[in-house]
């Protein structure tokens, strides 16, 4: 029964048999074999199958994730009693976005990597969202609101935004005292609208809709604006996981440091790490979640930057 669950999940990411046969090293046949034996167990058809096409039926659809919540508790149970009282080992296999990756996962994993010496890993820094189950991905960090799923979701983070420029451009500019003064200056934007509804928008400004900012230069890169802010080319709008070294540093000012403290819009996006139920190294992956997150911290450090910089006076 486990490996006719195991081949169903793996049919229904590859949307093939022959596929599945292929990566399995295995008859065609053998492959149906077993989805026909579950369906008959199940007493439902799973797929629709055609010449041209193979896709899950409405009873694999409610099936699929209740396979995997199967497979997960079976390979967590044959985790936890052989681990013992073993220090963990093998392969973690994590995906990150690029720029997130680079700035906050790396560090992470170095930490993570000492304190648990039997433990390799593979990260994967790639802005594409990544079909954890097809990649044999244990786990993902996304930035963004979460669709409905059946993966695990923890929330490491939420994310802030705040306003900011180099000191050159404000000694050039001058500094805008109110989010309303913004429509005055350079200000840096991407590049293909539209942009996410949170960016530029204040409380109880704009009758709380984003402001209809404006300046010369726009980009798609998150690295390409900050590096524009900090030679000075424009006030930037950017999460504080982005910016918070050169704040600290005073590369940027933040213009308005009351955005660390003020409530988060209900449409802003957070910082989850997800992983899939069904993967053998379920328990790894639950080490590095918990290890990531206690190094992010309940206020996240990026965002006590910006906590700090309040707190001096102006």
């Amino acid at each position: 029964m486990i490996e006719s669950f195991e081949t169903f999940l793996a049919v229904a990411a590859a949307g093939s048999f022959s596929e599945v046969a292929r990566r399995q090293d295995v008859a065609v046949s053998s492959v149906t074999r077993k989805i026909d034996a579950l369906e008959a167990e199940l007493g439902s058809k799973l797929f629709h199958r055609s010449p041209r096409r193979l896709s899950l039926t409405d009873a694999g659809e409610q099936f699929l994730p209740r396979a995997r919540l199967i497979l997960g508790e079976l390979a967590g149970a044959k985790e936890a009693l052989n681990a013992g009282d073993a220090e963990p080992r093998g392969l973690l296999t994590v995906t990150a976005p690029t720029v997130f990756g680079r700035r906050h996962v790396v560090g992470a994993l170095a930490s993570f990597l000492k304190r648990y010496p039997d433990i390799e890993v593979d990260l994967h820094l790639i802005d594409q969202i990544v079909d954890l189950s097809e990649q044999r991905m244990d786990v993902a960090i996304r930035i963004g609101l979460l669709p409905d799923s059946d993966l695990r979701a923890t929330k490491l983070a939420q994310i802030r935004f705040v306003t900011c420029a180099s000191p050159a451009y404000l000694a050039r500019k001058g500094r805008p005292r109110t989010p309303e003064d913004l429509l005055q200056h350079d200000c840096i934007t991407v590049a293909s609208p539209p942009a996410p509804s949170f960016v530029w928008r204040y409380p109880g400004v704009n009758r709380n809709q984003p402001l209809p900012v404006h300046g010369r230069y726009r980009s798609d890169d998150k690295d390409g604006m900050l590096q524009a802010a900090l030679q000075g080319v424009g006030v930037l709008h950017m999460a504080t996981w982005v910016v918070c070294e050169h704040l600290r540093s005073g590369e940027l000012v933040a213009l308005f440091p009351e955005e660390a403290s003020a409530p988060a819009p209900p449409d802003m996006p957070g910082i989850h790490a997800v992983r899939l139920p069904g993967r053998s190294h379920a328990t790894k992956a639950r080490l590095f979640i918990d290890h990531l997150r206690t190094e992010i911290g309940d206020t996240p450090w990026w965002d006590r930057v910006l906590l700090e910089e309040r707190a001096l006076p102006a």
